[in-house]
């Protein structure tokens, strides 16, 4: 078991004159199951396919894009495990200073748009070649969509790229039919018959029962249409009911089949039983290694998918609403084969997923009918099909924290405590503060005014609390001082100054002010960005109110930190906008003092 190729040397080394695919990504090269170009690739050779690597190449040189050769079937594209715009900027735009998963947490080792990029540039290397691109990037970027950097709505990446095909989605199912459909000598442009991809076409009848979106120039200038579109979008993302959807540009279609069917628990075994390396590249030993490794190279993922509903999330339009689980023996597995890590020091950092305590399907409909289009779980009240279940993830918990050789397993992916809530075992809730808190766990409120929860598609503020209350009953029981550090989310769609200066208020009353808080981000593919470029909520119509200047923002997102010094005046300005004079002097209760 080696690295896959990354030069023509390595290619000599194991005897080949072509790949078969170059998997060019914007990532440092690190095979590992929580990296998408490792999935794939790995995937890939398991069907016997010869697949070289080309990580994070110079944009600028097109000799770089060259140093494998031309693949005999393709060359696949993705821009790493995060957009590259979302890598590159902050919420206020402003460039980062570093890189988690560039060597040594260097920045500026991918170019803004990667996908676009590479994908250009390979097309003027390989005039001919097939592109495929995928990815995050793609994958949220993969019909008309809001771009918060240049503020202005965008065609679809797969035109930008200039690419033949787009695989939306995790991918595993698509690429292994894509590539059989190569390798058995269909044309690129012929393949257009795989769920899970996006093509584009001149004949608008190569879509298979097609509904057909608003035209690109409507969506781009109408804010009402652009809504229309997401919402037929946003009810066309699962796999048993999702249609073939159709966008017009000009005289193009660009064509989305329905989304692929999920992995089966057999099927998600396998993929994270592939031989993986679990590691960087040499490569990068002497450039400090790359850093988003260290947190996840002992953590595990347990599971896909998320029924949780949060619309400034991108998991539904990326790996759906319906949850799929490894068995335990596929992580038991993995964790045993950690132990014999030489960096192993006993501790699992987590198993767990987009949400870790969700390890069963929402409900038994899903198994027929998928899920609702326009029904949520959890939020702002519970279905009442919703199955609530903790037992089997307790289960897999305690056979992996009984493994020899682990002294702990921390869970901190993230749980859904309403979902803890709505449980009447209480056995959960008992093994995560006896087993699993590493003294802080780190939950996600977002909020506290109801009014904003409501957009955020979060349960309303008391189940919050109660969560609270039960978790410092539970740890007092067993003796142990724990804390929770719950995450907040300012000037999200929906969130006034009033809204902000409430949750401020609950802050005060916590008796702590957070280290971290997170201004919303417009990122693509997200009901909230939906909801912050038209000012609708496209599921229910109605309109909603968005925190867009700068200045109201930044006062937002101060006076959830409003003790800090540099905040003062916006605090100040903030409050007094508001006629809150009240919080503003030498009373317990006020935010900050009344200055002479």
């Amino acid at each position: 078991m080696d690295f896959l190729p990354i030069n023509i040397d390595d290619m000599n080394k194991r005897g080949w004159e072509q790949c078969d695919f170059v998997f060019v990504t914007g990532d440092a090269y690190v095979d590992h199951s929580s990296f998408g170009a490792a999935i794939l690739s790995r995937l890939l050779e398991r069907y016997g396919y010869k697949v070289g690597i080309i990580a994070q190449p110079d944009w600028k040189d097109i000799n770089s894009f060259k140093k494998l050769g031309e693949p005999r079937l393709g060359f696949l594209i993705n821009s790493g495990n995060i957009d590259s715009m979302v890598n590159h900027y902050t919420t206020f735009k402003k460039r980062r200073h570093k890189d988690e998963y560039s060597p040594g947490g260097k920045p500026n080792l991918r170019p803004d748009r990667a996908l676009t990029v590479y994908a250009n540039k390979i097309r003027e290397a390989y005039k001919n070649a097939p592109i495929i691109i995928g990815g995050i990037e793609a994958s949220l970027r993969r019909l008309s969509h809001y771009d918060y950097w240049s503020d202005s709505v965008r065609r679809s990446v797969l035109l930008d790229a200039g690419a033949n095909l787009l695989v939306y989605g995790m991918g595993e199912k698509a690429i292994i039919e894509i590539a059989e459909a190569l390798d058995s000598g269909i044309p690129v442009d012929e393949v257009t018959f795989i769920n899970g991809t996006v093509y584009k076409t001149k004949d608008k009848d190569r879509a298979y029962e097609p509904i057909f979106l608003p035209k690109f120039d409507e969506v781009a200038s109408s804010k009402r249409k652009y809504a229309d579109s997401f919402k037929m979008q946003y009810e066309n993302t699962d796999a048993k009911s999702g249609k073939t959807l159709v966008e017009q540009y000009d005289s193009i279609y660009v064509v989305q089949n329905p989304p692929m069917e999920s992995l089966k628990e057999q099927e998600l075994d396998d993929v994270y039983d592939l031989d993986y390396m679990m590691d960087y590249h040499p490569i990068y030993a002497n450039s400090g290694g790359i850093p988003a490794l260290e947190e996840i190279k002992f953590s595990i993922t347990s599971v896909r998918g998320c029924f949780g509903g949060c619309n400034f999330c991108a998991l539904n339009f990326h790996q759906g609403t319906i949850v799929q689980s490894r068995s335990h023996d596929s992580i038991i597995k993995e964790a045993e084969k950690m132990t014999q890590d030489k960096d192993f020091k006993g501790y699992i950092h987590d198993v767990g997923g987009p949400t870790a305590n969700f390890r069963i399907k929402a409900c038994n409909k899903q198994e027929k009918y998928g899920a609702c289009k326009n029904k949520s779980c959890l939020a702002p009240q519970k279905c009442s099909n919703l199955i609530v279940d903790h037992e089997d993830y307790v289960e897999l918990l305690r056979k992996v924290r009984n493994l020899e050789g682990v002294k702990k397993v921390f869970v901190r992916s993230g749980i859904r405590y309403d979902y803890v809530m709505y449980d009447k075992n209480d056995d959960f809730m008992k093994e995560l503060c006896a087993h699993h808190v590493s003294g802080q766990l780190r939950t996600a409120p977002e909020h506290v005014s109801n009014r904003v929860l409501r957009q955020m598609g979060k349960p309303p503020i008391k189940i919050y609390n109660q969560f609270v209350k039960k978790f410092y009953e539970e740890s007092k029981k067993i003796n142990k001082e724990q804390y929770i550090v719950p995450y907040f989310i300012s000037s999200h769609p929906g969130s006034t100054l009033k809204d902000a200066i409430e949750l401020a208020e609950y802050i005060r009353d916590m008796g702590y002010i957070p280290e971290q808080v997170q201004d919303f981000y417009p990122t693509p593919g997200t009901l909230s960005t939906c909801m912050y470029y038209t000012g609708i909520n496209p599921l229910t119509d109605e309109e909603v109110f968005v925190p867009k200047e700068i200045e109201e923002r930044k006062m937002q997102r101060a006076l959830l930190q409003y003790t800090k010094r540099e905040n003062y005046e916006l605090v100040l300005k903030a409050l007094k906008k508001e006629n809150r004079y009240d919080l503003i002097g030498n009373d317990p209760k006020c935010l900050i003092r009344q200055r002479n």
